[in-house]
């Protein structure tokens, strides 16, 4: 039986204990936690129940990204293990299913989801999921944090980013807290491409727990939040600058400013976002059997005439080329792979 490995750098490592031996899941999930994320002990709540957990992980160059999931347990980080396996770092932890526990040195406090927890990862903890668990988390070095001009925090923060899925944030969700989980999940989560924007996640990670220290960073920041709304909602027709700018916290105005900062508006940043949604649908195997107008109108365009046209605008070929095209590449690159294999 292999050990679990660290994550590796650029790419994301999965490791689930679902098919281990029951006997040994406890173990060898406390392993893979201390190579890969946070070194911690691990219990189940019912004593005859096993664990059956999974965990995704992508390591960049500053920060750590991970996706978790797991049926109740409690999870433990003494001070004996602190010192042991220190992690030098903050750690952010994004509740999405389940209710958690958080106990520290300076009180308890209970998570729902659609809450961020803030905590140094080097001060002992104990958390509980009496429900389960799925959870985003990111992983802070205290040199980044520090750069960003952030101090340690000496008690844990809960800060609300928004119920997972919900079509506007409440008004005491941090819109720029939803967007860095949104940015996570699409690195890590279920349907994760392990693709990350470093500097836009630093940015927001920047925005949610230190004022921003210049204005090209609190830019990138609304920026990174605005990107991400219209990713969270593209298939909504009625998408509008009002509609993101609200849900951002910015006026119009505002908002304008800081697309015209990275080269693009309102329609530019929705038109490209939906070109990119409609030419992965286009690609992939699971969408064969529906028609290029289908695909257009589940990407929020109006008619198959505007989903042609702003296509090939930004592409250089019509959605139909585009699919005969994947669809001609496709069986060489399955030889190539085969060949490899």
């Amino acid at each position: 039986m292999s050990r679990a490995t660290p994550a590796s750098r650029g790419a994301v490592d999965h490791f689930s204990t679902r098919g281990l031996p029951a006997a040994r899941r406890i173990e060898l999930w406390e392993e893979h936690n201390a190579d890969a994320l946070v070194a911690l002990q691990c219990r189940m709540l019912e004593h005859d129940s096993a664990l059956e957990a999974s965990e995704a992980n992508l390591q960049l160059d500053r920060l750590h990204l991970a996706h978790v999931e797991a049926n109740p347990h409690a999870v433990e980080r003494t001070e004996r293990t602190v010192r042991a396996r220190p992690t030098e770092s903050v750690a952010l932890y994004f509740t999405l299913r389940g209710e958690a526990l958080f106990h520290h040195d300076d009180g308890v406090r209970r998570l729902r989801p659609g809450q961020l927890l803030v905590c140094d990862a080097d001060r002992p903890f104990l958390r509980g999921f009496s429900q389960g668990l799925e959870e985003l988390a990111v992983k802070v070095p205290y040199d980044v944090f520090r750069s960003a001009g952030g101090t340690m925090p000496r008690t844990a923060r809960v800060i609300d980013f928004g119920a997972p899925g919900a079509p506007a944030l409440g008004a005491s969700a941090n819109a720029h807290a939803s967007a860095l989980a949104g940015l996570v999940a699409r690195a890590v989560g279920p349907d994760g491409d392990g693709a990350a924007d470093e500097d836009a996640l630093l940015d927001l990670v920047t925005a949610v727990l230190v004022r921003p220290a210049s204005g090209t960073q609190a830019a990138g920041a609304h920026f990174a939040a605005a990107e991400q709304y219209v990713r969270q909602w593209l298939r909504d027709p009625t998408m509008s600058a009002r509609r993101i700018a609200d849900a951002i916290g910015l006026s119009e105005r505002q908002l304008s400013r800081v697309l015209a900062e990275h080269g693009t508006t309102v329609p530019r940043l929705v038109a490209r976002q939906r070109v990119e949604m409609a030419g992965r649908m286009l690609r992939m195997p699971s969408y064969a059997e529906q028609t290029v107008e289908t695909i257009g109108l589940r990407c929020g365009f109006s008619s198959a005439a505007q989903f042609s046209r702003v296509f090939r605008e930004q592409t250089g070929m019509s959605p139909s080329e585009a699919r005969r095209y994947a669809q001609a590449v496709r069986p060489r690159n399955t030889r190539s792979q085969n060949a490899r294999a």
